[in-house]
């Protein structure tokens, strides 16, 4: 599709915009320099703030300038929306550490490259910090009418659950204000964001429209939800990351492979950047074949080349094959190897240096891949147990301190599928 306004409908990326139409002959008409946020109110980014990274991504693509605020000063602030209760305030320190972390991650996923459609990363610390109460009250605040702002979702929701301090009911201006700075340095003309944010896109849409009387365009992406409504990574320890040390390359591919196929159309739309015909084959495959999992591995393979790099994929599809017997352990390096270890059922088991290891029926109960010694020694004795991926044959088999991995690790299997491991530290 050569209209990008059709491409993101057709993807499903358009929940709620301004006008649409007028915002499709801008972007036929001319390179429309556009914005999306991003606060520092976590260590790091994940897969929801990917939606609006890749949407950026499909919009300078399409030959638009993208610029990226990192929150130093709204993420001081917190924005209340889709928040049930006040945020904890982090301490001024903690988000400056953020607000770099999260730069350089938002940079990774636009073109640097000079010319009309180059990226551009700020904070907006940069001109919130030097506003004065006064002059935010009297330049900026004197532009939003209270019955206007309570009549956010947002802040009516609040308000009726036990409400909301004035430093979070002041968040709707700071980021209003932030295209009105954006559209008087740098002709911003269009802001993005989830459909949980239109309140404060629309903000800033009336901000410039009082202040310049000018007309400029919001358009919000919907939340990405699972097929039961429910968001993904919301669960605690569940935050699907984007940089490795908050999750490895390895959880982040399994994480994509293991999605149902009732999630995958829209998976497919969202995250990846195959064509209509190539997504629309995959889902048909889907339908004929879905044991063979083509359209999991595809979008697995496309968003780790993204988000981590090539190198990366390769070494976790390489350590995938392994963990289910079909290339080496020992060749895999011990990062990776720990990384595969985590996602599977595992254990640890400390042993006496120099002792004994204990027998692989036990080792098999300790990481819970069997329910009973009695099933290990069935699996053995119907040849379906393995050892580092060699078959076990003796239902007494005891492995040795050379049959341990890097970090200390033994991988089991049972069958083709069920995978574990045990770490076994020697004091």
């Amino acid at each position: 599709m050569n209209d990008v306004i059709d491409d993101l409908s057709w993807r499903g990326l358009i929940a709620q915009s301004t006008d649409l139409d007028d915002l499709r002959k801008a972007l036929d008409a001319e390179t429309v320099t556009f914005y999306c946020g991003f606060d520092p109110t976590a260590p790091g980014l994940h897969i929801g703030n990917l939606v609006q990274l890749l949407t950026m991504r499909r919009l300078q693509l399409a030959g638009h300038r993208p610029i990226a605020i990192v929150g130093g000063a709204t993420g001081l602030i917190g924005d209340p929306s889709g928040k049930s209760a006040e945020r904890v305030l982090n301490a001024p320190e903690v988000v400056a550490g953020w607000v770099d972390r999260i730069r350089g991650e938002v940079s990774r996923f636009l073109d640097f490259t000079p010319g009309p459609a180059v990226a551009t990363v700020v904070s907006n610390l940069d001109w919130t910090g030097q506003m004065t109460a006064i002059e935010f009250l009297r330049d900026i605040g004197k532009h939003f009418p209270v019955n206007q702002m309570l009549s956010r979702e947002v802040v009516r929701g609040r308000l009726e659950s036990g409400g909301l301090s004035y430093t979070e009911f002041s968040y709707q201006i700071l980021q209003g204000n932030d295209f009105l700075e954006l559209y008087q340095r740098h002709g911003c003309t269009l802001q993005t964001g989830g459909s949980d944010q239109w309140g404060n896109l629309v903000s800033g849409v009336d901000l410039i429209r009082r202040v310049t009387g000018e007309t400029v365009h919001a358009v919000a992406t919907p939340l990405i939800t699972k097929p039961d409504g429910t968001k993904y990574g919301k669960t605690e320890g569940e935050a699907v990351w984007l940089s490795q040390d908050l999750m490895s390359s390895y959880a982040f591919y399994q994480f994509w492979v293991n999605r149902a196929d009732a999630e995958m159309p829209a998976l497919l739309r969202v995250f990846s950047f195959l064509s209509r015909a190539e997504i629309e084959d995959l889902e048909r495959e889907i339908a004929a074949r879905p044991a063979a999992r083509e359209a999991q591995r595809r979008l697995a393979e496309e968003m780790t080349i993204l988000v981590h790099g090539e190198a990366e994929l390769r070494r976790v599809q390489a350590a995938s094959e392994a963990l289910f017997g079909q290339g080496e352990l020992r060749a895999l390096d011990p990062a990776t190897l720990a990384a595969a270890v985590a996602e599977v059922p595992h254990a640890v088991i400390d042993v006496q240096a120099g002792g004994p290891l204990p027998p692989v029926v036990d080792l098999m109960v300790a990481c819970g891949i069997v329910p009973s010694k009695s099933a290990a020694r069935r699996a053995i004795t119907e040849g379906g147990a393995y050892l580092n991926n060699e078959k076990v044959t003796a239902e007494d088999a005891v492995p040795d301190t050379g049959d341990l991995l890097d970090g200390g690790f033994l991988v089991l299997r049972r069958g083709k599928r069920t995978a574990g491991a045990v770490q076994v530290r020697q004091r």
